[in-house]
């Protein structure tokens, strides 16, 4: 059987996932890439944090549980999104920055019950920043949230 983005939801941020690290790998070194794959990561995960993901569970007509089908929480898919990237693109602001404004942008945009686990990416991504960089300056600019991920303001027409 094929997996299909329908189906499995994984699938696709794993794709996406792996486009990012392989675009920050030494090898390649283009963070622009991985902030693109940001970009439709943060997609998926908007979409996802507005449905229900407490499935799987299904019960006969007295309510006696009798299957259960794994499926990701929340937090499963915030570690899958997040955890690889952050540790491959710890060193690139242009990465921390972009994945600042993800973690952001997703918590304002899911209920209070998933922000718990968006606080911790938050956590996270400062201490990442901070073992990375070298000084406050160049903390702080790496700190920052910003979806392009370059610095440059941002003007919509």
């Amino acid at each position: 059987m094929q997996r299909t983005f329908e189906q499995d939801p994984k699938y696709a941020i794993r794709l996406l996932v792996d486009i990012a690290i392989r675009a920050l790998s030494p090898a390649v070194n283009d963070p622009t890439t991985a902030v693109q794959a940001l970009d439709q990561i943060e997609d998926l995960l908007l979409r996802l944090g507005q449905r229900c993901l407490e499935i799987g569970r299904y019960r006969d007509s007295d309510g006696k549980l009798q299957l259960v089908v794994p499926f990701p929480t929340w937090d499963d898919l915030l570690l899958l999104a997040l955890d690889e990237i952050c540790f491959c693109g710890a060193t690139s602001v242009q990465v921390m920055r972009r994945m600042n404004a993800l973690v952001a942008n997703l918590s304002r945009a899911v209920s209070k019950e998933r922000r718990t686990a968006l606080e911790f990416w938050e956590a996270r991504l400062k201490a990442s920043i901070a073992r990375s960089f070298g000084d406050s300056e160049e903390t702080l600019v790496a700190s920052t949230q910003d979806r392009q991920g370059l610095g440059a303001p941002r003007h919509d027409s």
